[in-house]
């Protein structure tokens, strides 16, 4: 009876860390579908916006035309003059609104964010069907990366949007690197190396050398190109319509009517071609290189393999994130390896990490 008593506290532990992963995992279903949900309307907000803008800058830039052909000194130039005027400035502020919020770069925030919670919805169930017992450890470890998700993909506009025109082109931040706390160093004969060798230690360096010297290297360099484009694109907007503003309020119809049908161009450009979204993506993507990085990393800084993922899975895990067979993945580390050790680390690998992007 006694020894019942001593593992009741045992029992009544596990049983509250399980309603607790249960309540995580009904957190990051609903999370998933709200964010599904907001980018839907987001990126219907992207073509009503687009459309509602273009329309009322056609307008505008018809109105102003057609007051040119009209006679000076009439009541209707008069009337097309003032109503070209007021469209072109209500455009302008409409526009550098919908320039401000990038509701495409929005909408592309919360589909990788219902991406991330599914992935995240799929590791809690896979914790809940194959580990017997649930710790608060683990409790705590998929609470933070909730907290970690919402804190890098918010969904209020007012206060908490991501900055859309960063002084700096940055990766996209949802994970901490792990922490771990160091053990003494053991005989290798100490225990099982948990499907750990020193080779694949060497290939996970080579691997990381490949993604920071081309994958993340290359979606930096392209994210600041997009970056610099869009911030360009959406100064350019307002400046144009405000032209053809003036242009229009002092009857210089010519002026007035090739700014408005500049401004079309350019707003179409934005956000029909959908800049926001590609440095958003970019952003994703070199956030993933990033993660995948710090991974490599914290699990190759732990000294004790049993604390590690086993060694074939992480191995199998790191190849499909890179879209690449084992094999594959060997030749391209082997490479890389080859590479170092002829003290040629300043140039770079002929091919990316990665095939998948």
């Amino acid at each position: 009876m006694e020894l019942a008593g001593d593992t009741m506290p045992i029992i009544q532990e596990r049983s509250s860390a399980l309603e607790k992963i249960y309540v995580l995992l009904r957190a990051v279903s609903d999370r998933y579908e709200m964010h599904r949900n907001v980018g839907e309307q987001r990126d219907n907000w992207n073509s009503l916006l687009l459309n509602s803008v273009n329309m009322m800058m056609l307008t505008a830039t018809a109105t102003a035309a057609f007051a040119g052909a009209l006679s000076p000194g009439g009541a209707g130039v008069l009337a097309a003059k003032v109503s070209s005027a007021v469209l072109f400035s209500a455009d302008t502020g409409i526009m550098m609104i919908v320039n401000k919020i990038q509701p495409s770069q929005l909408a592309e925030e919360q589909r990788f964010a219902s991406r991330l919670f599914k992935q995240l919805e799929s590791e809690i169930k896979m914790l809940i069907d194959t580990k017997p017992s649930i710790t608060e450890m683990d409790v705590n470890e998929f609470t933070g990366k909730i907290l970690a998700l919402d804190r890098a993909y918010p969904l209020p506009l007012l206060g908490a949007m991501i900055e859309k025109f960063p002084p700096k082109f940055s990766p996209a931040k949802w994970t901490s690197p792990d922490k771990y706390s160091p053990l003494p160093k053991k005989s290798p004969h100490d225990y099982d190396m948990n499907g750990w060798s020193a080779e694949l230690e060497a290939e996970m360096r080579a691997i990381i050398r490949v993604i920071k010297q081309k994958d993340k290297k290359d979606f930096m360099r392209l994210g600041n190109s997009a970056l610099k484009l869009n911030k360009a694109l959406a100064v350019a907007g307002p400046f144009l319509t405000v032209a053809a503003a003036v242009a229009s309020a002092f009857s210089v119809p010519t002026a007035a009517a090739a700014a408005g049908a500049l401004a079309i161009v350019v707003n179409t450009l934005e956000h029909g071609g959908q800049v926001g979204m590609v440095v958003e993506l970019y952003r994703n993507c070199a956030g993933f290189f990033e993660t995948l990085e710090n991974t490599i990393e914290g699990a190759l800084k732990e000294d004790d393999p049993q604390r590690r993922e086993n060694g074939e899975v992480f191995e199998r895990k790191v190849a499909m994130s890179l879209g690449r067979s084992l094999s594959e993945m060997r030749e391209l580390a082997r490479k890389a390896t080859a590479m170092a050790k002829e003290e040629e680390e300043s140039e770079e690998v002929d091919e990316c990490a990665s095939k998948l992007f």
